[in-house]
């Protein structure tokens, strides 16, 4: 009998240890939409218009709670990035104050500082948050998924902002909000809605479009070198590639003469 204990609290253990084993399957699973970004898969990037709409929902619907203390505002024109004019990146950052320790007072911001931090506690600062949620695509499995999409953080970015049922529950003397993607009742309200603000692109504001958005310019935020990072390892292919088979016709010249030989010697004998 207590080698059976002994067994079962062995191979509960072992499960609890691997990934995907029981302590995975206790956790709530959501549901979390497979949406499609333009940065995915190895030959993606970003696009620069997206990303703009992205910023722009983040400054109306994000920024009164949550900061962005990893981006400096001078990125904001990176190449790869929103690429916002000089000018009007110096004129967003101007919409922000932050703390300077030398005066000991809050100053108007440029180019050079970051986002603020998060105003209330607890509210998470929003610079990783792609990279550190991660979505239908992982992070446990073969590994295929995430060399082809990413880890999914994108995709539950955007479904959490979507995944409002319009449920509410009164809890504690707190307002919670039943969230789908979350897959459990969550304390932040819905923030999107359709038309509340008006793209300078004209792209419809439809509550999904403002969510993708979003999570395309957060995604950002988290690997802000994508393109250029896709792009060295393009290149970094193709070099070995033709480094390949430059090594094969060498190989094959270097060794074609010695081959002949070989052969000759060989039709010597049985002749």
């Amino acid at each position: 009998m207590k080698l059976r204990k002994l067994a079962l609290a062995t191979v509960a253990a072992a499960a609890l240890a691997l990934p995907g084993g029981m302590a995975e399957a206790s956790k709530v699973k959501g549901e979390v939409t497979n949406f499609d970004f333009s940065f995915q898969g190895p030959f993606g990037s970003y696009d620069r218009n997206q990303l703009q709409r992205g910023l722009q929902v983040y400054h109306n619907a994000c920024a009164a709670c949550h900061g962005l203390q990893y981006v400096a505002f001078r990125t904001l024109s990176d190449p790869g990035g929103p690429e916002l004019p000089p000018d009007q990146m110096r004129a967003f950052a101007e919409m922000y104050e932050v703390w300077d320790p030398d005066e000991r007072d809050w100053r108007t911001a440029g180019p050079n500082d970051r986002f603020p931090d998060p105003e209330f506690e607890g509210a998470p600062d929003l610079s990783l948050m792609a990279k550190a949620r991660a979505g239908f695509h992982g992070p446990h499995g073969l590994g295929i998924n995430q060399l082809r999409k990413g880890i999914g953080g994108p995709e539950y970015i955007a479904s959490y902002l979507v995944g409002y049922t319009g449920e509410e529950d009164f809890q504690a003397g707190s307002m919670f909000y039943y969230n789908k993607a979350y897959g459990d009742w969550v304390s932040m309200a819905p923030v999107l809605f359709e038309d509340m603000l008006d793209y300078a692109d004209g792209t419809p504001a439809t509550e999904e479009q403002m969510a993708k958005d979003v999570a395309a310019f957060l995604m950002w935020t988290a690997e802000p070198h994508l393109n250029s990072r896709k792009n060295a390892g393009l290149t970094g292919v193709i070099i070995l590639g033709v480094l390949t088979v430059l090594l094969y016709l060498t190989n094959k010249q270097l060794w074609a003469p010695i081959k002949a030989r070989a052969k000759a010697d060989i039709k010597k004998r049985k002749d």
